[in-house]
């Protein structure tokens, strides 16, 4: 059964926020299904605050513990690829790398050429966040010492989107949102997520 609470603007102070953190303490003070590595994941459709959220659980849990943060946005595989295959594939090797408290070269999109283009190292540690459409899928879920999800109306994500990376990518984001609504439908995310907020 998940958690439901609300977090308004995602501020952080606020008491909501400090009841999510509490929470997730208590969670990470147990073992890890991942190596010597917990997982959490923060899912939700485009423009809920799943980065701003990520930003300020790093703020918080960071203070007594070494934090890594993956952001998808760097990660997916160009608009028509990005919750397929390639997502999935990138997502076994990282957990399987981690399960064995090994290194993982983490290959990095540029999307001003629409290629990737670079890898970041990712190594053990404390804590690995990761932020993103398709985060919380159940391949991240079986390993993951919590997921949370996101609630937004569909209409004010997009809002928010193109207010936030411009109206140039409208038609894009048309597409991104049926993508996602098939993903989230087929992965069950939200009705397994551990902890569900409401950004509306």
């Amino acid at each position: 059964m998940p958690y439901s609470t609300s977090l308004p603007r995602l501020r952080f102070g606020q008491t909501n926020s400090m009841n999510l953190i509490a929470a997730l303490e208590d969670l990470l003070s147990g073992s890890s299904s991942c190596g010597t590595t917990h997982l959490i994941a923060i899912d939700g459709r485009a423009g809920a605050g799943k980065t701003t959220l990520a930003h300020e659980l790093f703020l918080a849990l960071s203070l007594t513990r070494n934090v890594t943060v993956i952001h998808l946005d760097e990660v997916y595989a160009g608009w028509e690829d990005a919750l397929g295959e390639a997502l999935t594939k990138t997502f076994t090797e990282l957990l399987e790398s981690l399960k064995q408290d090994q290194k993982y070269s983490l290959p990095i999109y540029n999307w001003n050429i629409m290629a990737f283009d670079s890898r970041r190292e990712i190594s053990p540690c404390d804590l690995i966040i990761i932020e993103g459409v398709g985060s919380a899928q159940s391949i991240v879920r079986e390993c993951a010492s919590a997921t949370i999800w996101l609630d937004i109306d569909p209409a004010l994500g997009l809002q928010r989107v193109l207010q936030r990376d411009g109206v140039e990518i409208s038609e894009q984001m048309k597409q991104w949102q049926l993508d996602e609504a098939q993903l989230f439908q087929r992965d069950q995310t939200q009705k397994k997520a551990d902890f569900i907020l409401s950004t509306m």
